[in-house]
């Protein structure tokens, strides 16, 4: 940008510079060819008739100034014997035929053009032509009188100024070249070395810190972010070990609370046993009693599999296996649940579906899943699906209940969390449900998605690689269900597992 600015700036002075002399040798030019002129009329009138041809040659041999100007003498009529005159230094073709017609129509007006001088002895210059007639009294004959001046020293004054300011702009451009590299290696290599350092701190680098020079603007930057650095880094480490703490903490109370229970557990089982010998009181107290004691143990169960999956020490026991048959397991376990419920299912299973996975884990997954779709179903159909290609298989389950709003699709896994906490809990569920189906999907490389609408209920797919060499990059089942009449936005979307892609629409493929 600064070279084009300099190509303008320069183009605009040499064109002043340019015109202003040309415009003042034209000045002086048209000065000294209108007193030669008024001096040759003078002279050629005043001379004797019989020698004026011979006295023609000699005025404008007189009159010419070698260095200065030529002049040449061409007779108007074309019928007249008398030649052209000139010095012998310039050829007449040197004479514009535009100029020439010029000063042949108007005999009262000095004429002139810029064109090319042509030295018989030499190479042409530019120069300024300038013609006017001159009239001979005595015979009445007409010529065209011709000045010639030459503009080599204007032209080598204008390549002295050509020359200064080509130099000028070429050190211009180098002095902005060293200022644009002075203020990058102040300024910007700084700010680029801040960008480098701000992208490994969220690599998980906390130990990376700018280099401080000096005591300016940019050395304070760099003191304020190393200081911000450190208190992340610090608050991490915090979080991070009471975290540790935490998840060490619900693990040693997860352990330690099974000795007890199972005291527990067979005292109230034998209380169980002779239910029917205490009086109604007792023994409404005993069945609450084993029913809080079932709650309690899945508790615990499902606390210690979660300190299993923070722990890094959940593995997989594959086995090739048929994801419809899990299904039709997980339905026959729920057979009481869906009579009291009222909810009648449609499976859409129409071909096999089978992939190597641990089957103890994916019937965990989906059991949590159609257990909460009969919980929030609210006695409408549940619909379950299976599909599989080449590299994945999924399983889907719909249902028509409440559903969750969009702000709530993305606390749907997270633990403890419940969509309506006020309502009535008939299946007992600890709200870790949803969180150990995510860990056990990506356990497998798989994941799950989510999505839910108020009023229109909720959709949940489980996708798996049907081969543990497999990397997802898509499911055949869709992302939302088909009979959706409400436009989804992205949050009610939710991917907690392998990213996936999307196509226009939000589609997925």
């Amino acid at each position: 940008m600064s070279t084009v600015v300099l190509l303008l700036v320069g183009w605009v002075m040499m064109s002043q510079v340019t015109d202003g002399v040309l415009e003042s040798r034209r000045d002086s030019a048209q000065a000294e060819a209108r007193a030669q002129l008024t001096s040759l009329s003078n002279t050629i009138n005043a001379a004797d008739p019989t020698t004026i041809n011979q006295q023609l040659s000699e005025l404008v041999l007189g009159t010419n100034r070698p260095g200065l100007y030529d002049v040449l003498l061409v007779p108007t009529d074309t019928a007249t014997s008398n030649a052209i005159r000139y010095t012998g230094l310039v050829d007449s073709d040197s004479i514009p035929q535009p100029l020439a017609s010029s000063v042949m129509s108007d005999d009262s007006k000095l004429w002139d053009t810029y064109t090319l001088i042509n030295y018989r002895d030499g190479p042409s210059v530019p120069g300024l032509v300038m013609g006017s007639q001159l009239r001979v009294n005595s015979t009445g004959d007409r010529y065209a009188v011709y000045f010639l001046f030459p503009l080599t020293a204007q032209q080598e004054t204008l390549d002295v100024v050509q020359r200064a300011l080509v130099t000028a702009g070429l050190l211009l451009v180098v002095l902005l070249g060293a200022v644009a590299w002075l203020v990058t290696r102040q300024v910007v290599t700084p700010v680029r070395m801040a960008r480098r350092i701000a992208e490994r701190l969220a690599a998980g680098k906390l130990e990376e810190r700018m280099q401080v020079r000096g005591t300016d603007d940019l050395a304070r930057l760099a003191v304020s972010f190393n200081k911000m650095a450190s208190n992340l880094q610090r608050q991490i480490r915090r979080l991070e070990e009471l975290s540790r703490l935490q998840r060490r903490f619900v693990s040693d109370v997860s352990h330690e609370l099974r000795t007890p229970l199972t005291t527990v557990r067979m005292a109230a089982d034998l209380l169980h046993e002779s239910r029917d010998q205490f009086d109604p009181i007792s023994r409404r107290s005993v069945e609450l009693l084993q029913n809080e004691l079932n709650r309690f143990e899945e508790l615990l169960a499902d606390l210690l599999e979660i300190s299993r999956f923070d722990a890094g020490a959940a593995a997989l026991d594959l086995e090739d296996v048929d994801l419809r048959d899990i299904v039709n397991r997980v339905l026959e376990n729920h057979e009481t649940l869906l009579r009291r419920k009222g909810c009648e299912v449609q499976l859409d299973m129409p071909e096999p579906c089978r992939a190597q996975v641990d089957a103890r884990r994916i019937e965990r997954i989906l059991r949590n899943l159609i257990g909460n779709a009969i919980e929030h179903s609210e006695g409408l159909p549940i619909r379950i699906s299976t599909a599989c290609d080449e590299d994945s298989a999924a399983v889907a389950v719909r249902d028509h209940g409440v559903g969750f709003r969009a702000e709530e699709a993305e606390m749907v896994f997270s633990r403890f969390w419940r969509a309506d906490p006020a309502r009535a809990r008939t299946t007992g569920g600890t709200g870790l449900g949803l969180s150990i189906a995510l860990e056990d999907a990506r356990l497998h490389g798989g994941r799950l998605d989510a999505w839910g609408s108020p009023g229109e209920g909720a959709y949940f797919r489980l996708t798996l690689p049907r081969r543990p060499d497999v990397t997802l990059s898509g499911s055949p089942l869709p992302a939302r269900p088909a009979d959706a009449t409400r436009v989804v936005s992205d949050k009610s979307l939710v991917d907690v597992g392998a990213p996936y892609q999307k196509l226009t629409g939000g589609e997925e493929r």
